[in-house]
C-alpha cells in the first residue's frame, strides 16, 4: 500500500520482480556513483536534476528509484509523488542493500 507520501518502500526482492516485469529504474546518485555499478536497465537522472528532468520520468509502468542508501531515492519519490506521479517505488537501502542480498551490478551504459 502507497503511504501518505505518495509512494512504496520496497525491498530488493520486490524491485527484481517487477523489473522482471518491465518496471522503470531510475538512479538518482552522483556520476561518480553511478560509476562504480548500476542496477541493470536503470536510466541515471542526478537528484539534483530530478525536477528540470520530471518529463524523463515514464508514467506507463511502475517506477523504482534508488540511490546509495535510500535517503535522496526517498526524496526524489516524494518530489514526483507531489508532482501527480503515480506508482512511485523507492528501494529501501538502496544499491547497498541491493548488492548485500546478492543481486549483480551492472557497469553504466
Amino acid at each position: 500500500m502507497f503511504g501518505l507520501s505518495g509512494f512504496k518502500e520496497v525491498d530488493p526482492g520486490y524491485v527484481a520482480e517487477i523489473a522482471a516485469q518491465g518496471a522503470h529504474l531510475i538512479d538518482v546518485r552522483t556520476e561518480a556513483e553511478v560509476a562504480q555499478g548500476v542496477i541493470d536497465g536503470a536510466i541515471h537522472i542526478p537528484l539534483h536534476l530530478l525536477p528540470l528532468r520530471a518529463a524523463d520520468v515514464p508514467q506507463d509502468k511502475p517506477v523504482v528509484i534508488y540511490c546509495r542508501s535510500g535517503a535522496r531515492s526517498a526524496q526524489a519519490c516524494a518530489f514526483l509523488a507531489s508532482q501527480g506521479y503515480g506508482n512511485m517505488h523507492n528501494l529501501a537501502g538502496g544499491i547497498m542493500a541491493w548488492a548485500r542480498s546478492g543481486n549483480t551490478l551492472c557497469r553504466p551504459r
